[in-house]
């Protein structure tokens, strides 16, 4: 499990690809491994790794099919940044909420407002997933835990405070960009039930 407060970013250092599997080997800030175990899962952009082969600073990940076509991680390059963020242990603060790394689509960067130190992305979401977003609930963008803004139709605002900026990727977002998206899973759940629900009644 995460929370979506991001640790850190790592940048791309390698990038091998072999019968449907890319291969990512990604370069951490100095510390960011301790005590890593072959297995343990990071996430990456908000997309959970697991672990494959590790050093000091560097560690490999293998992404499958599925991965590839559900996130950006397929479009990432030797020298691009990525946020990261280990696994949350117990007894951990959780400052953003609860994610399981499992990335459901990928959202467009819209438009892009600067309002002093306020940056405001108004995102497009896939038609399958709107019904998810609900206004000043949770998202997950690239791993970020955001609180959702205004509600329009297919798109949905968030608002960055100068830290998200500074400690993550999303300050160089622009419109065009696509992003990794994870749903509140307690939002999806409740839908879920109230359409079992109706549907049952019809």
């Amino acid at each position: 499990m995460f929370t979506g407060i991001v640790q850190g970013r790592a940048t791309v250092a390698t990038v091998e690809d072999r019968e449907g599997v890319r291969s990512l080997g990604l370069r951490f800030p100095e510390g960011a491994l301790a005590r890593l175990t072959r297995g343990a899962s990071i996430s990456v952009d908000g997309v959970c790794l697991t672990a494959v082969a590790f050093d000091d600073s560097t560690a490999r990940f293998d992404c499958i099919d599925e991965t590839l076509a559900l996130t950006t991680l397929g479009d990432r390059r030797v020298g691009d940044e990525v946020n990261f963020e280990r696994a949350a242990a117990f007894g951990d603060e959780i400052g953003g909420h609860l994610l399981s790394g499992h990335v459901v689509s990928t959202v467009e960067v819209v438009s892009r407002t600067e309002r002093e130190a306020n940056l405001e992305l108004v995102l497009r979401l896939p038609e399958a997933h709107v019904k998810h977003v609900l206004p000043k609930g949770y998202v997950a963008l690239d791993g970020i835990s955001l609180t959702i803004g205004r509600v329009e139709g297919d798109t949905f605002s968030v608002h960055l405070i100068p830290e998200t900026r500074s400690a993550t990727t999303i300050d160089g977002k622009h419109p065009g960009d696509q992003m990794n998206l994870e749903v509140d899973a307690m939002t999806q759940a409740v839908v879920a039930t109230v359409e079992r629900v109706l549907a049952a009644r019809r």
